[in-house]
Parts: C-alpha cells; structure tokens; sequence
C-alpha cells in the first residue's frame, strides 16, 4: 500500500539522533578551514591536534589530527559522505548562494524526492552532503519502504526560496542527518546495521541500502558503489574514526544486549564488519 505519513516525534525512550562525525585528517588546519568557509560549520573548540565545528553550540564534525597517517583510498571501505541537515529549505537556498559567491567546488546536487541535496569533498576527499528535507507528509512509503529517487536539482526554483537573509554560517537547529559508508558487501552490512543495531531498513537501491529508526527516510547508508569487495580497514588512516550515534535508554539497552559492546560512561561502542568505530551514547 501507498501512503504518506507525517513524522512524528518518537517516546524518549526509544528516541535516536545522529550525533557527531570524527574525522582523522593529516593537515588539520587545511581541513578545518574548509568546513568553515566553504561549509559553515562554527569552530566551537580547537588546538594543535584536533578541532571541533557545530552549529548552536552542538558539535558536529570533530577532526583529529594525525600527520603521519596513511591517506585512505577511495575504494576502501569508510566513509561516502557526512550529511549535514539544515532547517529549512531556506537555508539551504542561502548557502547555494554563499557558494556561487565565494566559488565552492561542488562536486554533486541531487533532488531525491525526501530532500534536496548538494554534495562536495573536503581537500582529504572526505564526502560531505549538504541538505534540507522536503516535509515528511511528502514522503511516499510503500509496504514499509520509502521512495528516493535521483534526479536533477532545480536550482532556479531553489534560489527562489533565499529571500534577503544573507548566510551566516550553519544556523541553530542544523544537525547530521545522516552518515553514508561505503563497505565491501551490502548482506554483512544489513546483518549489523538491521540485523544487530536494530534499525529498519527504509530503502534499497542498486549497490546501497538505507536504515533509520522513527520513520526517518535514513539516518545510515552503506554503498559498494567503489567499495565491492573491500576488507577490513587498516588504521591509522585518514577518514572516519567514529560515528556516535545518540540514543534513548530503552532502545540503547536493547541494541547493547544485540551487539555485546563494549560498555562505557555513556554508552558502549561496536565495530561494524569493516572496522568502523560506532559509539552508542544516551540522549
């Protein structure tokens, strides 16, 4: 059956948010400038070894850096791209324009039917979207799968949406939306992510599939689009080092007994089949 649904919020207790991206990078200060002027992030907190950026005080994005670590292929399995999720349509209009001002490189724009994306690369070739959602009562589901599609972002009727406001960086309320990974094979993949973690598969599209909780269309990703075949990872290496994702106390006790991870003070942390660190931490 086909439906629309209007998202609603979830019971504490089985809440779940995507919490911070951590990045390790050779060149810190190469990088961090990029997710500040090209991007928008705030630095909120930084030294000579790591540097966190936000929005309203919430940090996002966290680099660490590690000059001598290996530089990660892009067809090892990691990361595809960090999605940052802003408010409204409207900001993501005003950051189209502050990118045709200031001549960011992007590498991609997509409209796929749940939002309306633009995607770049940081100078590590790093993924990183930039998005805002249509609202969910658009959403089309389908015996429990949500329709995305790929198609062409109509940038005019974008723009359109900007008004006056000028871009001031990522307003208070922009947050990760999602987190795509790109892993070796999608069945060991759907095994931890639906199988272990708990989380519903919304979408499978060739080569990825797409998982969220709450009737999200997804908070998580994993791709062979460049990574068929890749084994575990290899550290130290640029790229992602951990994924924290934040979650209510129902549902964190229940994805802790699944996964037997390792207990924490605020959570417990796991390895998905590949290597890649995902922290678990209450809300």
């Amino acid at each position: 059956m086909t439906t629309t649904a209007q998202l609603a919020a979830p019971d504490a207790a089985s809440a779940l948010a995507m919490g911070r991206v951590v990045l390790t990078v050779n060149d810190l200060d190469q990088v961090a400038a990029f997710y500040e002027t090209a991007v928008g992030l705030h630095r909120l907190k930084g030294d000579g070894e790591s540097v966190e950026l936000g929005a309203g005080g919430t940090v996002l994005l966290e680099l660490r850096r590690d000059a001598h670590a290996r530089r990660r292929s892009p067809k090892e399995a990691g990361l595809f791209h960090t999605a940052f999720l802003l408010p409204t349509r409207g900001d993501l209009a005003r950051w189209t324009d502050h990118a045709i001002d200031s001549h960011t490189p992007v590498v991609g724009s997509s409209d796929h039917a749940v939002s309306e994306a633009i995607y770049l690369s940081d100078p590590e070739g790093n993924g990183v979207e930039i998005y805002a959602d249509r609202p969910a009562s658009e959403w089309v589901w389908q015996d429990g799968q949500v329709t995305m599609v790929t198609e062409e972002l109509n940038f005019e009727n974008l723009l359109t949406t900007a008004l006056d406001g000028k871009w001031q960086g990522f307003p208070e309320g922009s947050r990760v939306g999602h987190v795509h990974l790109q892993v070796g094979a999608l069945a060991p993949a759907e095994a931890f992510y639906a199988g272990i973690l708990g989380f519903d598969i919304t979408c499978r599209y060739p080569g990825g599939t797409f998982y969220a909780a709450n009737g999200y269309h997804h908070h998580l990703a994993t791709n062979i689009w460049n990574s068929r075949g890749a084994p575990l990872r290899e550290f130290p290496s640029t790229g992602l080092a951990e994924v924290v994702i934040e979650v209510g106390p129902e549902r964190l006790a229940a994805m802790q007994a699944r996964a037997a991870g390792k207990p924490g003070p605020s959570g417990f942390s796991v390895k998905d089949p590949w290597g890649t660190p995902i922290l678990l931490t209450g809300l």
